[in-house]
């Protein structure tokens, strides 16, 4: 060994240049774009079937539900859930 500067062979560097830092940085973003589009669909399955639910609670005292189109109605709203499912 001779005197001259010697530098053990490495060279220090900021955490956000490791290849490791960055591609964890690219999966929890990636990740977090996944669960808000997931919050998203939830959010807006949940506001299409509450109105459902608050008709079908509205005048407990009746006993019947009148609901003309049913059939019709129905498979509208199948369609509308399968959108925001597929989406």
């Amino acid at each position: 060994m001779t005197d001259e500067f010697f530098d053990f062979g490495f060279t220090a560097v900021d955490e956000n240049e490791l290849e490791a830092v960055q591609k964890a940085s690219l999966e929890v973003q990636t990740k977090d774009s996944e669960a808000q589009t997931a919050q998203e669909k939830l959010d807006k399955l949940f506001n299409a079937v509450t109105p459902l639910l608050n008709n079908l609670k509205a005048n407990p005292e009746k006993d019947y539900i009148y609901w003309p189109n049913r059939i019709e109605k129905v498979e509208q709203f199948e369609t509308y859930l399968q959108a925001i499912y597929k989406k």
